[in-house]
């Protein structure tokens, strides 16, 4: 890392969380579950392989896919070791680690501590109310009825 001069910037925390082999896993059974069906049809309407993905992939699919964004969302949030190891500056640390050393001083005040706690929790509960309606949503459409 030190090589690319990764050190102490934000490539070093977001490229290699750019790919994760779950959402890959994920989208892929779901695009497996997509009835054959849909696709035929969406062929002999006229529709290239773009317009398919656009039009009938990308909507059938908005659930999974902010399923796959939550899962980033907080599993970003959540590091801690990998930004421990990358940043050395407290400009760059993550909440994670601004808490870590926050409950390792020396006399911790374990109310402070908590309320920190919340307030770095409180940002992801907000956004779980905000995309649940979408993925309700999602899950009451339905592609083809056999």
């Amino acid at each position: 890392l030190s090589r690319l001069g990764w050190i102490d910037t934000f490539l070093a925390l977001i490229i290699p969380w750019s790919a994760n082999v779950f959402a890959i896993f994920l989208l892929r059974q779901h695009f497996r579950m997509l009835p054959q069906e849909l696709f035929d049809a969406a062929r002999i309407d006229g529709l290239n392989h773009l317009q398919i993905l656009r039009r009938i992939v990308l909507p059938l699919s908005k659930a999974i896919l902010v399923t796959i964004g939550i899962f980033q969302i907080v599993s970003n949030w959540n590091a801690f070791l990998w930004p421990l190891i990358v940043t050395h500056s407290d400009s760059m640390r993550t909440i994670q680690t601004g808490l870590a050393y926050f409950s390792q001083a020396e006399s911790t005040n374990y109310p402070l501590l908590c309320a920190a706690s919340t307030f770095t929790t409180a940002p992801l509960i907000i956004m779980y109310f905000f995309v649940q309606k979408q993925i309700m949503e999602s899950y009451s459409r339905t592609g083809i009825k056999e």
